[in-house]
């Protein structure tokens, strides 16, 4: 067994010298094969290239349709609003009340259900329905624009 000492290691190892003789023996076709494109000098393959059947990109099957980027509305119900009772119901006040996940997305109010007590509503959309219902349950409605999240350098900037 050898020891790392007495290991025999070179620290600018040369390097294969192919095609320079059949004694040498990486001569004549020097490592390549014989024939074809690769055995070729000059132009080489590209990575991707897969002999010629159609790059794999347009080989593979495309989904149909697209994805949509932009997140879509959360929905409150009517019948839920009947918390709040003569209250202003906005996106904060319903992050509040658990009826959505976040304040700072849009939020759509549909119709489900009645609506008993007066509820001033100020979200960025509500159905037709709904509407007509908060009108008519002695409410009012009010589209806003969904609130921004503040940053934490104009926060900073503020501060100072």
């Amino acid at each position: 067994m050898t020891k790392y000492n007495e290991l025999q290691v070179e620290a600018n190892k040369n390097i294969k010298r192919v095609g320079r003789g059949i004694a040498s023996g990486q001569g004549k076709t020097a490592g390549r094969g014989t024939k074809g494109q690769k055995a070729r000098t000059g132009k080489k393959l590209r990575p991707t290239f897969s002999g010629g059947s159609g790059a794999l990109a347009r080989r593979t099957p495309k989904l149909k349709g697209f994805k949509s980027l932009r997140t879509p509305a959360q929905i409150v119900y009517l019948d839920h609003l009947n918390v709040f009772k003569g209250k202003t119901a906005d996106n904060f006040s319903l992050f509040n009340a658990g009826l959505i996940s976040s304040p700072y997305q849009a939020v759509k109010v549909i119709l489900r259900g009645e609506l008993t007590e007066t509820v001033k509503l100020h979200v960025s959309s509500a159905s037709k329905s709904v509407k007509e219902a908060v009108t008519k349950a002695g409410g009012t409605f009010v589209k806003t624009a969904v609130p921004l999240k503040k940053g934490t350098k104009a926060a900073e900037t503020t501060e100072k």
